[in-house]
């Protein structure tokens, strides 16, 4: 028998597969040496978005689970 292939423990954390098969990851510099940030800059932050094309079949590998 053949092993079953392990997702990627710290991926599945970071990154989300959406409806239409997108990956959703959120957003870097978020986590300290926030006070020279603005608040602008520190809300866009917050949101999340779509992983970019070169990087999506790469971390979809990862996510086999998924």
């Amino acid at each position: 028998m053949g092993k079953k292939m392990k997702s990627h423990r710290g991926a599945m954390k970071r990154f989300k597969i959406t409806g239409t098969g997108k990956v959703k990851r959120y957003k870097a510099y978020k986590s300290h040496i926030l006070t020279k940030k603005t608040a602008k800059r520190k809300r866009n932050l917050r949101k999340s978005t779509i992983l970019s094309s070169a990087d999506h079949k790469r971390i979809k590998s990862v996510l086999v689970g998924k």
